[in-house]
């Protein structure tokens, strides 16, 4: 069980910021990531189409074999993360608690903000979440469609792109927040521009690095963590899927991940299941 990967599912490339950490935190591990990029954003569909798109991610893992889920989505996260705890006997990690948790320890002003997709924010999860665990804080959102786009369209170094995303977080800046939850997973890459808009005294969370942090302490929990020595006799590998085209997800990937030797792999949708395609490695 310890030799297995861990799993990565998400809307597209937004879970990539999660690997990112994954890789920095826990270099022993290996890697099996799936991009649903065909049918991304997530954002505007309903709660109910993205579990189904979930449980179809998290089937094609499972028959690849996994150890450890994780919904690298924070849409995806709302959608499914109760029902997949609950039926599959694997650890199943979001990325929403992770997020709360470091905004409500940050937070100065306890005035919050979430940025996410419209399914995340009108899921109001971040919010109840925050709430649950403490009444003290004030919790702004605001949904950022557009924010998806400009990463998995590959838009962030057009000049259009810092004054729009001035435009669309002024509402939120002004709202007197100190600590900014960047509440998809797509959004850490875009942290430059982000930063830009909110300025410096706005802290912002990354809800991937802190969802790494608890995938670690459960590897531990459940004497799933791969030594040193482990590694060593049989290294960690890292395969990427995506239902997209395998060029535009290996060039963003490589991008993201300063790394120009990525193993991607392509599958397709068909009807209720993901089939590996053949031939279509890169």
């Amino acid at each position: 069980m310890k030799e297995l990967p861990i799993g990565f599912i998400d809307s597209g490339y937004g879970g990539l910021t999660v690997v990112k950490q994954s890789l920095k935190q826990l270099p022993n591990e290996s890697i099996i990531y799936l991009g649903d990029n065909a049918r991304c954003p997530y954002g505007p569909r309903s709660l109910m189409e993205v579990r189904k798109f979930i449980w179809q991610l998290t089937h094609f893992l499972r028959e690849k074999g996994i150890k450890m889920l994780v919904i690298a989505c924070n849409t995806g996260t709302a959608a499914a993360l109760d029902e997949l705890k609950a039926v599959l006997p694997i650890p199943v990690v979001g990325v929403i608690a992770s997020g709360s948790r470091a905004a409500i320890k940050q937070t100065q002003n306890n005035q919050i903000g979430v940025i996410g997709t419209a399914g995340t924010i009108n899921s109001q999860l971040y919010t109840r979440t925050i709430l649950e665990k403490t009444a003290k804080v004030k919790v702004e959102s605001l949904a950022c469609p557009s924010f998806v786009e400009l990463v998995e369209e590959d838009r962030l170094d057009e000049s259009s792109t810092q004054p729009h995303v001035n435009e669309v977080l002024k509402p939120i800046i002004q709202s007197g927040i100190d600590t900014l939850v960047l509440g998809c997973t797509h959004y850490p890459l875009m942290k430059r521009e982000i930063k830009e808009a909110s300025g410096s005294k706005v802290h912002l969370i990354d809800s991937g690095v802190e969802t790494i942090n608890e995938v670690s302490m459960l590897l531990d929990y459940f004497n799933l963590s791969r030594t040193a020595e482990e590694q060593e006799q049989d290294p960690a590998s890292q395969i990427y899927y995506t239902t997209g085209e395998i060029e535009p997800f290996k060039v963003i990937a490589g991008k993201w991940l300063k790394a120009d030797d990525i193993v991607v792999r392509q599958c397709r949708i068909k009807g209720e299941i993901i089939v590996e395609a053949t031939n279509c490695e890169s």
